[in-house]
Protein backbone atom coordinates (compact mmCIF):
# COMPACT_ATOMS: atom_id res chain seq x y z
CA UNK A 1 0.00 0.00 0.00
CA UNK A 2 3.07 2.65 0.76
CA UNK A 3 4.31 1.93 -2.71
CA UNK A 4 1.29 2.50 -4.04
CA UNK A 5 0.32 5.79 -2.48
CA UNK A 6 4.26 6.84 -3.23
CA UNK A 7 3.25 5.93 -7.12
CA UNK A 8 -0.22 8.51 -6.59
CA UNK A 9 1.50 11.00 -4.75
CA UNK A 10 4.08 11.20 -7.40
CA UNK A 11 2.12 10.84 -10.30
CA UNK A 12 -0.02 14.09 -8.90
CA UNK A 13 2.38 16.34 -8.46
CA UNK A 14 3.57 15.14 -12.33
CA UNK A 15 0.30 16.40 -13.29
CA UNK A 16 0.28 19.81 -11.16
CA UNK A 17 3.26 20.99 -12.72
CA UNK A 18 2.01 19.81 -15.94
CA UNK A 19 -0.80 22.41 -15.41
CA UNK A 20 1.08 24.90 -15.46
CA UNK A 21 2.44 24.70 -18.40
CA UNK A 22 -1.03 24.71 -20.16
CA UNK A 23 -1.58 28.20 -18.65
CA UNK A 24 1.90 29.32 -19.53
CA UNK A 25 1.31 28.72 -23.26
CA UNK A 26 -2.68 30.04 -23.44
CA UNK A 27 -1.48 32.82 -21.60
CA UNK A 28 1.04 34.63 -24.63
CA UNK A 29 -2.12 34.75 -27.15
CA UNK A 30 -3.65 37.88 -25.87
CA UNK A 31 -0.80 39.87 -24.96
CA UNK A 32 0.93 38.75 -28.34
CA UNK A 33 -1.94 39.89 -29.83
CA UNK A 34 -1.34 43.22 -28.94
CA UNK A 35 1.74 43.20 -31.22
CA UNK A 36 -0.54 42.13 -34.02
CA UNK A 37 -2.81 44.65 -33.82
CA UNK A 38 -0.56 47.10 -34.81
CA UNK A 39 0.56 45.82 -37.82
CA UNK A 40 -0.22 46.97 -41.81
CA UNK A 41 -3.26 45.20 -42.40
CA UNK A 42 -4.68 44.46 -38.86
CA UNK A 43 -4.57 48.19 -37.79
CA UNK A 44 -6.29 48.13 -34.59
CA UNK A 45 -8.82 45.19 -34.63
CA UNK A 46 -9.28 43.72 -31.71
CA UNK A 47 -11.07 40.88 -33.55
CA UNK A 48 -7.25 39.72 -35.38
CA UNK A 49 -5.48 40.81 -32.11
CA UNK A 50 -7.63 38.11 -30.48
CA UNK A 51 -7.33 35.24 -33.17
CA UNK A 52 -4.39 33.85 -32.00
CA UNK A 53 -6.38 32.97 -28.67
CA UNK A 54 -9.19 31.72 -30.88
CA UNK A 55 -6.90 28.99 -32.99
CA UNK A 56 -5.38 28.12 -29.49
CA UNK A 57 -9.07 27.28 -28.36
CA UNK A 58 -10.35 25.85 -31.62
CA UNK A 59 -7.77 23.29 -31.64
CA UNK A 60 -9.65 22.03 -28.49
CA UNK A 61 -13.04 21.45 -30.44
CA UNK A 62 -10.94 18.84 -33.26
CA UNK A 63 -9.02 17.38 -30.54
CA UNK A 64 -10.99 17.11 -27.54
CA UNK A 65 -13.02 13.61 -27.96
CA UNK A 66 -9.48 12.17 -29.55
CA UNK A 67 -7.29 13.18 -26.64
CA UNK A 68 -9.88 11.41 -24.57
CA UNK A 69 -9.56 8.24 -27.02
CA UNK A 70 -5.63 8.55 -26.36
CA UNK A 71 -5.94 7.85 -22.92
CA UNK A 72 -7.44 5.02 -23.09
CA UNK A 73 -5.06 3.84 -25.91
CA UNK A 74 -1.83 4.65 -25.08
CA UNK A 75 -2.58 5.92 -20.82
CA UNK A 76 -1.53 8.94 -18.90
CA UNK A 77 1.83 8.89 -19.63
CA UNK A 78 2.71 8.32 -23.16
CA UNK A 79 -0.34 10.87 -23.74
CA UNK A 80 1.47 13.65 -21.91
CA UNK A 81 4.77 13.22 -23.60
CA UNK A 82 3.34 13.38 -26.77
CA UNK A 83 1.31 16.47 -25.75
CA UNK A 84 5.10 18.07 -24.40
CA UNK A 85 6.35 17.45 -27.71
CA UNK A 86 3.50 18.75 -29.46
CA UNK A 87 3.54 21.62 -27.27
CA UNK A 88 7.35 22.52 -27.96
CA UNK A 89 6.37 22.24 -32.00
CA UNK A 90 3.90 24.76 -31.20
CA UNK A 91 5.78 27.19 -29.95
CA UNK A 92 8.51 27.08 -32.22
CA UNK A 93 6.44 27.64 -35.21
CA UNK A 94 4.94 30.69 -33.61
CA UNK A 95 8.74 31.58 -32.95
CA UNK A 96 9.38 31.06 -36.88
CA UNK A 97 6.48 33.97 -37.57
CA UNK A 98 9.16 36.33 -37.06
CA UNK A 99 11.60 35.00 -39.49
CA UNK A 100 9.27 33.47 -42.19
CA UNK A 101 7.01 35.45 -44.34
CA UNK A 102 8.02 38.97 -42.67
CA UNK A 103 7.31 41.86 -45.04
CA UNK A 104 5.08 40.30 -47.76
CA UNK A 105 1.11 39.78 -47.35
CA UNK A 106 -1.99 36.98 -48.02
CA UNK A 107 -5.12 37.81 -48.01
CA UNK A 108 -4.49 41.83 -46.98
CA UNK A 109 -2.70 40.90 -43.41
CA UNK A 110 0.63 40.09 -42.92
CA UNK A 111 1.99 36.59 -44.07
CA UNK A 112 3.69 35.97 -40.97
CA UNK A 113 0.93 36.42 -38.72
CA UNK A 114 -0.68 33.51 -40.54
CA UNK A 115 2.57 31.12 -39.53
CA UNK A 116 1.84 32.80 -36.09
CA UNK A 117 -1.83 31.40 -35.96
CA UNK A 118 -0.62 27.56 -37.38
CA UNK A 119 1.56 27.50 -34.39
CA UNK A 120 -1.16 28.74 -31.82
CA UNK A 121 -3.34 26.37 -33.31
CA UNK A 122 -0.28 23.55 -32.75
CA UNK A 123 -0.18 24.61 -29.61
CA UNK A 124 -3.44 24.17 -28.66
CA UNK A 125 -3.69 20.64 -29.36
CA UNK A 126 -0.77 20.27 -26.68
CA UNK A 127 -2.84 22.02 -24.28
CA UNK A 128 -5.88 20.01 -25.13
CA UNK A 129 -3.93 16.79 -24.41
CA UNK A 130 -2.31 17.96 -21.35
CA UNK A 131 -5.69 19.37 -19.90
CA UNK A 132 -6.83 15.60 -21.45
CA UNK A 133 -4.28 14.28 -19.40
CA UNK A 134 -4.35 15.68 -15.90
CA UNK A 135 -8.07 16.13 -14.84
CA UNK A 136 -9.06 12.98 -15.04
CA UNK A 137 -5.98 11.61 -13.69
CA UNK A 138 -6.22 14.11 -10.52
CA UNK A 139 -10.04 12.88 -10.15
CA UNK A 140 -9.34 9.63 -9.86
CA UNK A 141 -6.14 9.54 -8.08
CA UNK A 142 -7.88 11.98 -5.69
CA UNK A 143 -11.16 10.52 -4.52
CA UNK A 144 -12.79 12.44 -2.14
CA UNK A 145 -10.07 14.97 -2.40
CA UNK A 146 -10.15 15.14 -6.29
CA UNK A 147 -11.51 18.51 -6.24
CA UNK A 148 -8.57 19.71 -3.59
CA UNK A 149 -5.99 18.60 -5.92
CA UNK A 150 -7.52 19.96 -9.04
CA UNK A 151 -7.91 22.95 -6.86
CA UNK A 152 -4.10 22.67 -6.02
CA UNK A 153 -3.18 22.36 -9.80
CA UNK A 154 -4.99 24.78 -10.42
CA UNK A 155 -2.94 27.27 -8.79
CA UNK A 156 0.07 26.42 -9.90
CA UNK A 157 -1.92 26.85 -13.45
CA UNK A 158 -2.37 30.66 -12.04
CA UNK A 159 0.57 31.20 -11.07
CA UNK A 160 2.38 30.61 -14.44
CA UNK A 161 -1.22 32.79 -15.97
CA UNK A 162 0.11 35.46 -13.71
CA UNK A 163 3.90 35.65 -15.17
CA UNK A 164 3.08 35.41 -18.69
CA UNK A 165 1.56 38.97 -19.52
CA UNK A 166 3.90 40.27 -16.51
CA UNK A 167 6.56 39.42 -19.00
CA UNK A 168 5.14 40.01 -22.36
CA UNK A 169 4.42 43.23 -21.28
CA UNK A 170 7.53 44.34 -19.65
CA UNK A 171 9.15 42.62 -22.84
CA UNK A 172 7.17 45.27 -25.23
CA UNK A 173 7.51 47.95 -22.86
CA UNK A 174 5.81 50.94 -25.61
CA UNK A 175 3.55 49.72 -28.34
CA UNK A 176 4.17 51.00 -31.57
CA UNK A 177 3.20 50.24 -35.11
CA UNK A 178 7.21 49.29 -34.54
CA UNK A 179 7.22 46.41 -32.11
CA UNK A 180 8.02 43.25 -33.72
CA UNK A 181 7.07 39.85 -32.64
CA UNK A 182 10.85 38.79 -32.06
CA UNK A 183 10.51 41.41 -29.51
CA UNK A 184 8.46 38.45 -27.19
CA UNK A 185 11.30 35.78 -28.31
CA UNK A 186 13.33 35.52 -24.95
CA UNK A 187 8.79 34.55 -23.64
CA UNK A 188 8.84 31.64 -26.65
CA UNK A 189 12.49 30.82 -25.81
CA UNK A 190 11.48 29.97 -22.32
CA UNK A 191 8.53 28.25 -23.34
CA UNK A 192 10.81 25.63 -25.34
CA UNK A 193 13.08 25.16 -22.30
CA UNK A 194 10.25 24.73 -19.90
CA UNK A 195 8.73 22.09 -22.56
CA UNK A 196 12.00 20.38 -23.54
CA UNK A 197 12.88 20.17 -19.45
CA UNK A 198 9.56 18.93 -18.74
CA UNK A 199 9.41 15.78 -21.65
CA UNK A 200 12.94 14.57 -20.18
CA UNK A 201 11.85 14.50 -15.79
CA UNK A 202 8.05 13.45 -16.93
CA UNK A 203 10.17 10.21 -18.69
CA UNK A 204 12.08 9.00 -15.73
CA UNK A 205 8.87 9.53 -13.76
CA UNK A 206 7.11 6.18 -12.99
CA UNK A 207 3.26 6.39 -13.65
CA UNK A 208 0.45 3.54 -13.41
CA UNK A 209 -2.53 3.92 -15.34
CA UNK A 210 -5.52 3.85 -13.11
CA UNK A 211 -7.84 0.89 -13.73
CA UNK A 212 -10.87 3.00 -14.29
CA UNK A 213 -8.90 4.11 -17.49
CA UNK A 214 -8.42 1.14 -19.50
CA UNK A 215 -11.78 -0.76 -18.00
CA UNK A 216 -14.39 0.65 -20.07
CA UNK A 217 -16.37 -2.08 -20.72
CA UNK A 218 -19.37 -0.52 -18.61
CA UNK A 219 -19.21 2.86 -19.25
CA UNK A 220 -22.13 4.03 -20.98
CA UNK A 221 -22.22 7.47 -22.80
CA UNK A 222 -22.17 10.19 -20.30
CA UNK A 223 -24.11 12.68 -22.70
CA UNK A 224 -27.18 10.30 -21.24
CA UNK A 225 -26.59 12.19 -17.92
CA UNK A 226 -28.60 15.82 -17.66
CA UNK A 227 -26.40 16.96 -15.26
CA UNK A 228 -23.36 16.27 -17.36
CA UNK A 229 -25.09 18.03 -20.93
CA UNK A 230 -25.62 20.80 -18.65
CA UNK A 231 -22.19 21.15 -17.35
CA UNK A 232 -20.88 21.03 -20.36
CA UNK A 233 -22.26 23.75 -21.47
CA UNK A 234 -21.48 25.60 -17.95
CA UNK A 235 -17.98 24.65 -18.87
CA UNK A 236 -18.04 26.20 -22.60
CA UNK A 237 -18.78 29.21 -20.88
CA UNK A 238 -17.23 29.49 -18.12
CA UNK A 239 -13.75 29.22 -20.44
CA UNK A 240 -14.89 32.02 -22.49
CA UNK A 241 -15.04 34.31 -19.37
CA UNK A 242 -12.10 33.20 -17.57
CA UNK A 243 -10.25 34.15 -21.07
CA UNK A 244 -12.15 36.68 -21.74
CA UNK A 245 -11.94 39.27 -18.71
CA UNK A 246 -8.30 39.31 -18.63
CA UNK A 247 -7.79 39.31 -22.26
CA UNK A 248 -10.40 42.16 -23.35
CA UNK A 249 -9.19 43.91 -20.31
CA UNK A 250 -5.61 44.09 -21.66
CA UNK A 251 -6.84 45.48 -24.93
CA UNK A 252 -9.22 47.77 -23.26
CA UNK A 253 -6.17 49.51 -21.66
CA UNK A 254 -3.81 49.12 -24.29
CA UNK A 255 -5.56 50.80 -26.47
CA UNK A 256 -4.86 55.02 -25.95
CA UNK A 257 -7.56 55.86 -28.81
CA UNK A 258 -10.89 53.10 -28.10
CA UNK A 259 -9.84 52.08 -24.47
CA UNK A 260 -9.31 53.92 -20.88
CA UNK A 261 -7.23 56.74 -21.71
CA UNK A 262 -4.04 55.50 -20.35
CA UNK A 263 -1.05 56.95 -21.30
CA UNK A 264 0.56 55.00 -24.11
CA UNK A 265 4.05 54.93 -22.82
CA UNK A 266 3.33 53.07 -20.14
CA UNK A 267 -0.17 51.71 -20.93
CA UNK A 268 1.11 48.16 -21.97
CA UNK A 269 3.24 47.71 -19.21
CA UNK A 270 0.44 48.12 -16.77
CA UNK A 271 -2.09 46.23 -18.66
CA UNK A 272 0.21 43.61 -18.67
CA UNK A 273 0.63 44.28 -14.51
CA UNK A 274 -3.15 44.48 -14.37
CA UNK A 275 -4.02 41.10 -16.70
CA UNK A 276 -1.04 39.53 -14.60
CA UNK A 277 -2.90 40.51 -10.91
CA UNK A 278 -5.92 38.74 -12.33
CA UNK A 279 -4.81 35.86 -12.54
CA UNK A 280 -2.60 35.65 -9.47
CA UNK A 281 -5.72 36.64 -7.53
CA UNK A 282 -7.03 33.32 -9.28
CA UNK A 283 -3.61 32.04 -7.41
CA UNK A 284 -4.99 33.33 -4.29
CA UNK A 285 -9.07 32.01 -4.93
CA UNK A 286 -7.44 28.22 -5.83
CA UNK A 287 -5.43 28.13 -3.05
CA UNK A 288 -7.90 28.54 -0.59
CA UNK A 289 -10.48 26.45 -2.15
CA UNK A 290 -8.05 23.69 -1.83
CA UNK A 291 -7.82 24.12 1.67
CA UNK A 292 -11.90 24.71 2.30
CA UNK A 293 -12.90 22.22 -0.18
CA UNK A 294 -12.98 19.26 2.47
CA UNK A 295 -15.66 21.57 4.02
CA UNK A 296 -16.89 23.34 1.82
CA UNK A 297 -19.15 21.35 -0.93
CA UNK A 298 -18.39 22.11 -5.02
CA UNK A 299 -21.78 23.61 -5.40
CA UNK A 300 -21.46 25.92 -2.23
CA UNK A 301 -18.61 27.56 -3.84
CA UNK A 302 -19.68 27.82 -7.55
CA UNK A 303 -23.25 29.26 -6.48
CA UNK A 304 -21.50 31.77 -4.23
CA UNK A 305 -18.68 32.42 -6.61
CA UNK A 306 -21.01 32.73 -9.94
CA UNK A 307 -23.00 35.15 -8.05
CA UNK A 308 -20.37 37.48 -6.95
CA UNK A 309 -19.03 37.61 -10.20
CA UNK A 310 -22.31 38.80 -11.89
CA UNK A 311 -22.46 41.38 -9.42
CA UNK A 312 -19.01 42.58 -10.14
CA UNK A 313 -19.02 42.68 -14.28
CA UNK A 314 -21.91 44.61 -14.06
CA UNK A 315 -21.24 46.98 -12.00
CA UNK A 316 -18.01 47.08 -13.83
CA UNK A 317 -20.10 47.89 -17.16
CA UNK A 318 -22.16 51.00 -15.63
CA UNK A 319 -19.25 52.39 -13.56
CA UNK A 320 -16.72 52.18 -16.68
CA UNK A 321 -14.31 55.14 -16.50
CA UNK A 322 -16.56 57.33 -14.45
CA UNK A 323 -13.86 57.47 -12.00
CA UNK A 324 -9.55 56.36 -11.44
CA UNK A 325 -8.49 54.55 -8.56
CA UNK A 326 -5.24 53.33 -7.01
CA UNK A 327 -4.94 49.60 -7.68
CA UNK A 328 -2.17 46.94 -6.04
CA UNK A 329 -0.40 45.22 -8.90
CA UNK A 330 1.63 42.48 -8.50
CA UNK A 331 4.76 42.70 -10.69
CA UNK A 332 6.67 39.15 -10.30
CA UNK A 333 8.74 40.13 -7.36
CA UNK A 334 6.78 42.85 -5.65
CA UNK A 335 3.61 44.89 -5.57
CA UNK A 336 3.41 48.49 -6.81
CA UNK A 337 0.40 50.98 -6.95
CA UNK A 338 -1.63 51.96 -10.63
CA UNK A 339 -3.96 54.06 -11.50
CA UNK A 340 -6.44 52.36 -13.66
CA UNK A 341 -10.54 53.02 -14.21
CA UNK A 342 -12.99 51.43 -11.46
CA UNK A 343 -13.98 49.00 -14.22
CA UNK A 344 -10.59 47.08 -14.29
CA UNK A 345 -10.29 47.17 -10.74
CA UNK A 346 -13.79 45.14 -10.38
CA UNK A 347 -12.99 43.37 -13.08
CA UNK A 348 -9.57 41.77 -12.01
CA UNK A 349 -11.17 41.13 -8.66
CA UNK A 350 -13.26 38.86 -10.81
CA UNK A 351 -10.36 36.41 -10.68
CA UNK A 352 -11.02 35.36 -7.09
CA UNK A 353 -14.01 34.12 -8.47
CA UNK A 354 -13.29 32.59 -12.02
CA UNK A 355 -10.80 30.53 -10.07
CA UNK A 356 -12.87 27.63 -8.88
CA UNK A 357 -15.64 27.68 -11.28
CA UNK A 358 -12.96 25.02 -13.69
CA UNK A 359 -12.54 22.49 -10.36
CA UNK A 360 -16.27 22.86 -8.94
CA UNK A 361 -18.00 22.42 -12.27
CA UNK A 362 -16.22 19.82 -13.51
CA UNK A 363 -16.21 17.94 -10.23
CA UNK A 364 -20.42 18.40 -10.18
CA UNK A 365 -20.62 17.70 -14.00
CA UNK A 366 -18.65 14.21 -13.50
CA UNK A 367 -20.40 13.09 -10.18
CA UNK A 368 -22.14 9.93 -10.90
CA UNK A 369 -20.41 8.73 -13.96
CA UNK A 370 -18.11 5.96 -13.05
CA UNK A 371 -16.40 4.54 -16.02
CA UNK A 372 -17.10 7.15 -18.12
CA UNK A 373 -15.31 9.88 -16.32
CA UNK A 374 -12.88 8.98 -19.68
CA UNK A 375 -15.21 9.78 -22.21
CA UNK A 376 -16.58 12.86 -20.06
CA UNK A 377 -12.74 14.35 -19.80
CA UNK A 378 -13.12 14.27 -23.49
CA UNK A 379 -16.18 15.66 -23.97
CA UNK A 380 -14.88 18.74 -21.77
CA UNK A 381 -12.00 19.53 -23.55
CA UNK A 382 -13.78 20.03 -26.79
CA UNK A 383 -16.04 22.13 -24.84
CA UNK A 384 -13.19 24.54 -24.08
CA UNK A 385 -13.42 25.76 -27.12
CA UNK A 386 -15.37 28.45 -25.60
CA UNK A 387 -12.08 30.27 -24.41
CA UNK A 388 -11.89 30.89 -28.22
CA UNK A 389 -15.51 31.57 -29.34
CA UNK A 390 -16.64 33.42 -26.77
CA UNK A 391 -13.89 36.26 -26.21
CA UNK A 392 -13.88 36.33 -30.64
CA UNK A 393 -17.61 37.47 -30.38
CA UNK A 394 -16.99 39.91 -26.98
CA UNK A 395 -13.70 41.47 -28.76
CA UNK A 396 -16.39 41.89 -32.27
CA UNK A 397 -18.45 43.55 -30.20
CA UNK A 398 -15.92 46.01 -28.51
CA UNK A 399 -15.15 47.14 -32.03
CA UNK A 400 -18.62 47.94 -32.90
CA UNK A 401 -19.67 48.58 -29.42
CA UNK A 402 -17.13 49.67 -27.54
CA UNK A 403 -14.80 47.74 -24.82
CA UNK A 404 -17.16 47.51 -21.54
CA UNK A 405 -20.35 46.93 -23.19
CA UNK A 406 -18.61 43.76 -25.05
CA UNK A 407 -19.07 42.62 -21.30
CA UNK A 408 -22.66 42.06 -21.14
CA UNK A 409 -21.81 38.91 -23.39
CA UNK A 410 -20.31 38.03 -20.06
CA UNK A 411 -22.74 38.79 -18.31
CA UNK A 412 -25.09 35.98 -19.80
CA UNK A 413 -22.13 33.54 -19.49
CA UNK A 414 -22.16 33.99 -15.96
CA UNK A 415 -25.79 33.82 -15.03
CA UNK A 416 -26.20 30.10 -16.85
CA UNK A 417 -23.05 29.28 -14.85
CA UNK A 418 -25.15 30.56 -11.52
CA UNK A 419 -27.96 28.30 -13.11
CA UNK A 420 -26.51 25.18 -13.56
CA UNK A 421 -24.68 25.75 -9.74
CA UNK A 422 -28.20 25.84 -8.00
CA UNK A 423 -29.87 24.05 -10.36
CA UNK A 424 -28.53 22.21 -13.00
CA UNK A 425 -25.37 20.24 -11.47
CA UNK A 426 -28.02 17.78 -9.66
CA UNK A 427 -27.06 14.26 -10.57
CA UNK A 428 -30.10 12.66 -13.04
CA UNK A 429 -30.26 11.07 -16.12
CA UNK A 430 -31.51 12.65 -19.37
Amino acid sequence: MAKKSDSNIIAIIAMIFLFGMISFVTNLAAPIGNIWKQQPGIFGSNFWGMMGNMMNFLAYAIMGIPAGKMLTKFGYKKTALIAIAVGFLGVFIQFLSGIVGVGSTLAGLPANFFVYLFGAFVAGFSMCMLNTVVNPMLKLLGGARSNQYIQIGGSFNSLMGTLTPMLVGALIGTLTKDTLITDVNPVLFLAMGVFAFAFIVLSFVKIEDPEAVRDSSHAVSPMKFKHFVLGVIAIFVYVGVEVGIPGTLNFYLSDPVKGAGMDPSTAVAIAGFVAGTYWFLMLIGRLTSSVISGKVSSRTQLTCVSAVALILIVLAIILGNSSMVSMPVFKGQSFGMVQVPIAALLLVLCGLCTSVMWGTIFDLACEGLGASTNQASGIFMAMVVGGGIVPLVQNAIADSAGYLPSYWLLVACVAFILYFAVIGSKVKKA
